[in-house]
């Protein structure tokens, strides 16, 4: 809902399609400055106190921008601050969240907690922007702000009430000696190194889809921006329930390649196709795609080393993942203002397509991808 807000907002405020696609450069900028010392924070400290601070300071920018709104004095440069704000407390809580996994799982179910929650992630995904549309089309962008501020309070909710063992904190140290030790893992650990690679060919050229979406439905209005999020989200949930077969007939890198030829093709489609009916089959499709690559890579990047080292490779990982959405954005943002959105996202997918060729040298690791929910025995 947040997002669909933010980003019909910005057209109303300005018709640029750079200015529209840095609302979603913007949440992803603080990836570059904080994610790292994020993930050695939530290695050294407890990560339950750690996920409590960093919703608290998403409920406050929220409820500022939303009341600003309301207000009429947002203007474009306040809504990518406090779009800013908003990202910098949602990297801070990242890599504690995800690392917090094996405190709620068994190991033997963690790959499938880590697919349980991008699915998790997708129905939100497919229903908020439904709400979102109808909510900034009945009351305006201010009220699915003043929403997304109270949602934080379930979590703050759950925070308190868990009770667990905390894991065991790194010796006193410097957030920056944790971050240099984290490094030198990385270089050490060619399968973290492949994931990270492959990782970043991937997300340069697939940000410009859900980037200039606000743009290419403006003739569909509000309702059909969030409607068209909505396909986008429902194919994903499609292409999740279908990974754990595909995965029995696919290696992990066929997987991955062919739904980045997928989600290559409907990114060029995007652009051509002006049809509304013909562009939410397009949305599906592209969802569904984004799911079977994302999963692998988050299922990976979750396994990938040991607990002690995991929140700050993991902030490794949700450095390339968002900091390459974030300079696709921005990239492929200009190339629209200055060509036109169908080039833009045409050279977006030339982009994906080229980055399969990492493949080669580059294979991911496949033991923990087990997609398919853990058998409960007695």
């Amino acid at each position: 809902m947040q997002n669909v807000g933010a980003g019909w907002l910005m057209t109303q405020l300005t018709t640029s399609p750079l200015m529209v696609s840095l609302v979603q450069a913007a949440a992803a900028v603080p990836v570059f400055l904080v994610v790292l010392p994020a993930g050695a924070l939530a290695d050294m400290v407890d990560r339950r106190r750690l996920l409590l601070f960093t919703q608290g300071w998403m409920v406050v920018a929220a409820a500022g921008l939303g009341v600003l709104t309301l207000l009429n004095v947002v203007n474009p440069l306040v809504l990518l601050v406090f779009t800013f704000l908003l990202g910098l407390g949602a990297v801070m809580n990242d890599p504690a969240w995800q690392a917090i996994t094996p405190d709620v799982v068994s190991p033997a179910r963690h790959a499938s907690a880590v697919a349980l929650n991008s699915a998790g992630f997708n129905v939100a995904r497919a229903v908020g922007p439904a709400l979102g549309g109808l909510v900034v089309a009945a009351a305006g962008s201010g009220w699915s702000f003043l929403l997304n501020a109270a949602s934080f309070f379930g979590v703050i909710i759950f925070l308190c009430k868990w009770r667990h063992a905390p894991h065991e904190p790194l010796p006193t140290q410097r957030v920056r000696d944790a971050i240099v030790e984290g490094f030198r893992y990385v270089r050490g650990a060619p399968e973290v190194r492949s994931v990270l690679i492959r990782t970043g060919a991937f997300s340069v050229g697939a940000t410009s889809l859900l980037a200039l979406l606000p743009v290419i439905c403006q003739p569909h209005g509000a309702q059909g921006y969030g409607f068209l999020l909505t396909c986008f989200g429902v194919g994903a949930l499609g292409g999740a329930a279908l990974l754990p077969r595909l995965r029995l007939r696919y290696s992990v890198d066929g997987l991955v390649a062919g739904a980045t030829i997928v989600f290559a093709a409907m990114t060029f489609l995007a652009g051509q196709v002006h049809v509304f009916e013909w562009l939410c089959l397009v949305l599906f499709t592209a969802g569904a795609a984004w799911i079977g690559i994302l999963a692998c890579f988050n299922v990976v990047a979750q396994t990938m080393c040991p607990s002690w080292m995991r929140a700050r490779a993991l902030s490794m990982y949700l450095l390339v993942l968002q900091g390459g959405m974030a300079l696709g954005s921005a990239v492929w943002g200009e190339l629209a203002a200055r060509q036109g959105v169908p080039v833009a996202l045409a050279w977006s997918a030339l982009a994906m397509v080229v980055g399969l060729g990492t493949i080669r040298r580059h294979r991911l690791t496949a033991a923990e991808l087990k997609m398919a929910p853990a058998v409960v025995r007695d």
